[in-house]
């Protein structure tokens, strides 16, 4: 029996599995817009540095400059055999000494014929058959020129005995090249243009309009490299026929068409396939890393998605923190700020649950006291409820006020550009404060900096809200503090944080209370009456600490030994420590 897996209603033999799962892989990464930007990036990359490559190819310089080296070498050993083999001294005279015996008496030994009277310092007679056996071999084409620049012999005209001359005539309607031909033409003569001049086809008198032949008359060897209409490199040379310094004439030997094309475009389909190769390595290198960056991205993507369309319940954000790089940390700060995001909806929830319940207590009350009021019967009961009215309204206004302020601070934290606070000042004017108004038994405040004068105690924040944190404090420390007692406020450097510590003489606080004094609506003042505080002060100001960066948390002063041997409350303890500058 053989082993299949439905696949969308069809079964798949299990050995193919692999390939149904490449091909969905490939197929999910082909919408990725980051996987395109990788691909054609690193495609485009490589594109250009082979279109460079093909278009300034050193080999083809090389190329080029050992065709004109060799077409030099072969064209003075030819011109070397035509100045030994095929030119004649037009200003001497040929004596045949068997015909002047043959003379008869009166008649006079002159030119054997009328052409001999002509002046051909190149005989073409003799110059064709030596040309001939040269050149043929050879994919050039050589042209000779007297020293008139007249063109005396081209060697496309060579043709031996029993040749046929044969000339290809156009046709009488020749059709242009088609699209694919002269794209092909545009794109080679591109690549081979460059500064290069066009080559034309000169008539048989203009020979010096070729500037290598002019220098070839004159007695220098030089060459040229053009290319023709079709983009076809062609490189020619010249140089001078002469004789025991005479010269002669020209010289001229031309590549034929398309031959060094042609292993130009050789070398140019080798790293074409070099770039094919490449590319390939390419593509898949491309497609691996954007499957390391693309598949985690699009995963923290739909997760944040998820999380914005189910905010209720909590949803995991993908864990790629292992990993030493940017989806990494990009992982691990989408995780931090889910939880953040989360506790902050859960704490929003706590607050709303908190602020319905504290404020439920007032309105019980009042609601009750109203409604019984009418059926007082007395004034005193009627002042009673009165009195239990307007101490309810009045919780019910600072419990509202607290609220408030609570529920803005964040958003004015965030709103607000920090600033440096100088807490030395701070500090000054807030004893200042605290020692007039003298509230809670009266007890008077006394501020001190440890470290040098010159110390700097300033940290960056927000003034206003860090006097609310040091003033709750004090209020709490002063309400607290018996009489005659004394709250100290103890300002000094521990490293890179300022340490703010307030102290003072009171009872101190419960054990299992040092850190639900801290949380909201939470009050234990039993030598105060219901309702006098919201309980919202410290958690305000742990907010706004914690805010800046900070910390605080509070403890109990150590006092004498008691009776007992063993050591007594002094007194609470807050410790605020805030980063320096």
């Amino acid at each position: 029996m053989r082993d299949e897996t439905p696949v969308h209603g069809r079964r798949w033999p299990r050995p193919f599995d692999w390939v149904r799962r490449t091909g969905q892989f490939f197929f999910t990464l082909s919408f990725s817009s980051l996987t395109r930007r990788i691909l054609s990036l690193n495609l485009a990359g490589l594109l250009a540095l082979s279109t460079s490559i093909l278009y300034l190819s050193q080999f083809r310089a090389g190329l080029i400059d050992a065709r004109a080296q060799s077409l030099l070498v072969q064209a003075e050993i030819i011109a070397g055999a035509i100045a030994a083999s095929a030119t004649v001294e037009t200003n001497t005279i040929t004596i045949d000494p068997d015909r002047l015996l043959d003379l008869k008496p009166g008649e006079s030994y002159g030119p054997p014929d009328e052409y001999a009277l002509l002046d051909f310092p190149i005989n073409p007679e003799r110059v064709a058959p030596v040309l001939r056996r040269l050149i043929s071999p050879t994919k050039t084409r050589a042209r000779i020129y007297d020293r008139d620049g007249v063109l005396i012999l081209d060697s496309r005209s060579l043709y031996g005995r029993g040749d046929v001359l044969r000339f290809d005539l156009p046709p009488p309607a020749a059709e242009k090249p088609g699209i694919v031909e002269r794209a092909m033409i545009a794109i080679r003569t591109w690549l081979n243009r460059g500064d290069l001049p066009l080559y034309r086809e000169l008539g048989p008198e203009n020979g010096n309009g070729y500037q290598e032949v002019a220098q070839s008359l004159k007695g220098q060897k030089s060459s040229m490299v053009r290319i023709n209409d079709r983009g076809e490199v062609i490189v020619s040379v010249s140089v001078p026929v002469q004789r025991f310094r005479a010269i002669y004439g020209s010289l001229m030997l031309s590549t034929q068409g398309d031959d060094i094309d042609q292993m130009v475009t050789a070398e140019r389909l080798a790293i074409l396939k070099v770039f094919g190769v490449a590319a390939v390595v390419m593509f898949v290198l491309s497609v691996l890393l954007a499957s390391t960056i693309a598949g985690p991205v699009r995963r923290l993507a739909d997760a944040a998605e998820r999380v914005r369309r189910r905010i209720r319940a909590r949803v995991e954000i993908p864990d790629f923190t292992k990993r030493r790089d940017e989806i990494g940390h990009l992982s691990g700060a989408l995780r931090e700020m889910t939880d953040s995001l989360y506790n902050r909806i859960e704490a929003i929830e706590r607050f709303a649950a908190d602020v319905s319940h504290e404020l439920k207590n007032p309105l019980t009350s009042l609601r009750s006291a109203v409604e019984t009021l009418p059926l007082a019967k007395t004034d005193s009961s009627r002042a009673r409820l009165l009195s239990v009215i307007e101490h309810d309204v009045k919780r019910l206004d600072r419990l509202i006020s607290d609220i408030s302020d609570a529920s803005r601070l964040d958003a004015e934290l965030q709103r607000q550009d920090a600033a440096q606070v100088d807490l030395r000042r701070l500090l000054t004017t807030l004893t200042l404060v605290a020692n007039e108004t003298r509230l809670g038994n009266n007890a008077p405040v006394e501020v001190k900096f440890e470290g040098p004068a010159t110390d700097q105690f300033s940290v960056p924040g927000h003034d206003s809200r860090l006097g609310q944190v040091i003033s709750n404090l004090l209020s709490n420390a002063q309400s607290f503090s018996c009489e005659g007692g004394k709250v100290r406020i103890v300002c000094r450097r521990r490293k890179a944080d300022i340490e703010i510590v307030v102290e003072d003489e009171g009872p101190g606080i419960r054990e299992d209370a040092l850190e639900k004094i801290f949380e909201r609506f939470y009050t234990d003042r039993p030598h105060q009456g219901f309702g006098q505080n919201s309980g919202l002060g410290l958690s305000i100001s742990k907010q706004i600490v914690e805010a800046h960066g900070g910390k605080i948390w509070a403890e109990n002063r150590v006092g004498p030994r008691g009776e007992d041997s063993e050591p007594t409350i002094g007194g609470a303890r807050f410790i605020v420590r805030l980063p320096a500058t």
